[in-house]
């Protein structure tokens, strides 16, 4: 009975997966950059490359995520303000911070009017959606916690403790764990996501960013900035099979996985690069110098290209994965953070 419930489970969320694929073919699609500095999202035509609207939504929008028909596009905005590399922790603890700005934003991407905004904990950074349960994990940088909200009822149902300074937060495609990054602790916090309550850790490389997991979430694939490393981990065992060295000098931030599972994309931040990975054996296929800090990565639903939100440049650079060139950079708001794609409407 329970493997009949996860198959009809899966299905579903394969079958939401499928709506936006068919969504973006049939309309075309838009690439979404938020704007960090500039507290806006820029709306990029994909097929054309041109701005199509700039939508004010908040204080310091981050993290990103569309729900699958492409008609709500979902911000993290936070009154926390930006503490660069170089300022001490000291200084930083002293900024004023405007909690009432924190919140998740819930636009209309047709009339790009801001509906509502959601409770998100303490300076929302990223966050995923379990879109068939209406649960959303969000990952509280200075609180150290994931916050657990509902979309229904608008409100957070349960507080998940993590390891210092979260940031990435991965659902996997089975629905049944959420992975949260702690960049100082350099671990993974397990959420189980039947219970909403803290399923283990896992110790990976230092700084952990990003997760990409596998589409049959037997994998996930970790992006250790400090560590210049991509963690490997068996999610059955929340074991690490393998961790792949980076070329020296690279910071991953960034990822994005091939749609059959045989390439992880990187984006490397400071280093300025997008690499090709082959998941197999670590191997780099292929490197392109992407803009100035290359942070947020997404794919366009054919697989084509890719588009990497360059936060010091104020662009958006898309590359061509066939020759693995930028063939083109798009300007964009002021300090581009996180980029997705969506149907067009």
């Amino acid at each position: 009975m329970n493997n009949i419930g996860n198959i009809k489970k899966l299905a579903s969320l394969l079958s939401l997966t499928l709506i936006a694929g068919v969504a973006c073919a049939q309309q075309g699609y838009v690439v979404y950059a938020t704007n960090e500095d500039s507290n806006n999202v820029t709306v990029i035509d994909g097929a054309t490359n041109k701005v199509l609207a700039t939508v004010p939504v908040g204080k310091r929008p981050r993290g990103l995520k569309l729900n699958p028909d492409g008609s709500k596009l979902y911000v993290a905005v936070s009154g926390t303000q930006k503490c660069p590399p170089t300022m001490k922790d000291e200084d930083c603890e002293k900024l004023e911070v405007d909690a009432g700005a924190d919140g998740i934003a819930e636009v209309d991407t047709a009339t790009k009017a801001v509906l509502r905004v959601l409770p998100s904990g303490l300076d929302p950074e990223q966050f995923d959606v379990d879109w068939k349960a209406g649960i959303v994990y969000v990952a509280n940088e200075d609180a150290n916690q994931t916050s657990i909200l509902s979309l229904e009822k608008g409100e957070i149902i349960a507080t998940v403790p993590t390891g210092l300074q979260p940031e990435g937060v991965r659902l996997s495609p089975d629905a049944k764990v959420v992975y949260v990054t702690g960049e100082v602790d350099s671990d993974i916090t397990v959420i189980d996501t039947a219970t909403n309550k803290l399923k283990g850790k896992i110790k990976v490389g230092l700084r952990p960013r990003d997760i990409a997991f596998t589409s049959d979430s037997r994998k996930a694939f970790v992006s250790n900035e400090i560590g210049a490393s991509i963690a490997v981990i068996d999610v059955a065992s929340s074991k690490v099979l393998n961790t792949f060295t980076l070329p020296e000098g690279s910071l991953p931030m960034g990822l994005v996985l091939s749609r059959d599972n045989q390439t992880l994309y990187i984006a490397t931040g400071r280093a300025h690069n997008v690499l090709a990975m082959n998941v197999a054996d670590g191997v780099i296929k292929a490197s392109v110098d992407a803009g100035r800090r290359p942070w947020g990565l997404t794919m366009s639903p054919d697989g084509s290209k890719l588009y990497t939100a360059n936060g010091p440049s104020n662009d958006v650079s898309v590359i061509d994965v066939a020759t693995f060139k930028v063939v083109t950079k798009i300007t964009a708001g002021s300090s581009p953070w996180g980029v997705r794609i969506g149907p067009k409407h």
